[in-house]
């Protein structure tokens, strides 16, 4: 562990784009739904269904995965390990969001032909994602049981 603790700026740097790219998707689903005149929840409409998905499922990984790779920051310094599973893990949800912006995605609807690239982005990205989150929870637990 380094002796001086610096501030997480590669954690923070990741940290304000994902929330951008958070306020993004929060904002698609806000417009859509007061396009169609639509209330709480998805109501079996699969755009509006793809829009929350897409909105919540980066909710649900990056919170976590931001967290833990501040708190490896902050402990280990900004080494070339937090870039890359940041960067890894950005990319991953960038796909991820790409793959479920249509129907062929989200709901496998005629993933056929160059729709489906939409499936791979998806799976692609949900993988990187389980990857990087397992990568960077695994280095932390292993560099700080070494460090004790």
């Amino acid at each position: 562990m380094p002796d001086t603790v610096s501030p997480p700026l590669f954690s923070a740097l990741i940290a304000g784009s994902l929330l951008t790219l958070q306020t993004v998707l929060m904002l698609t689903v806000g417009m859509y739904r007061t396009s169609a005149s639509s209330g709480v929840g998805h109501e079996g409409d699969p755009a509006l269904e793809r829009l929350v998905r897409r909105h919540a499922n980066l909710a649900e990984n990056a919170a976590i995965f931001l967290v833990v790779l501040a708190l490896y920051e902050l402990l280990f310094g900004t080494t070339k390990f937090v870039m890359i599973i940041g960067l890894v893990f950005a990319t991953a949800r960038v796909m991820h969001v790409v793959g479920f912006s249509s129907d062929a995605g989200s709901h496998l609807v005629n993933p056929t032909g160059g729709r489906r690239v939409f499936v791979l982005l998806r799976a692609g990205g949900a993988g990187l994602t389980a990857l990087s989150t397992l990568a960077l929870g695994l280095t932390l637990v292993v560099t700080l049981v070494r460090a004790l």
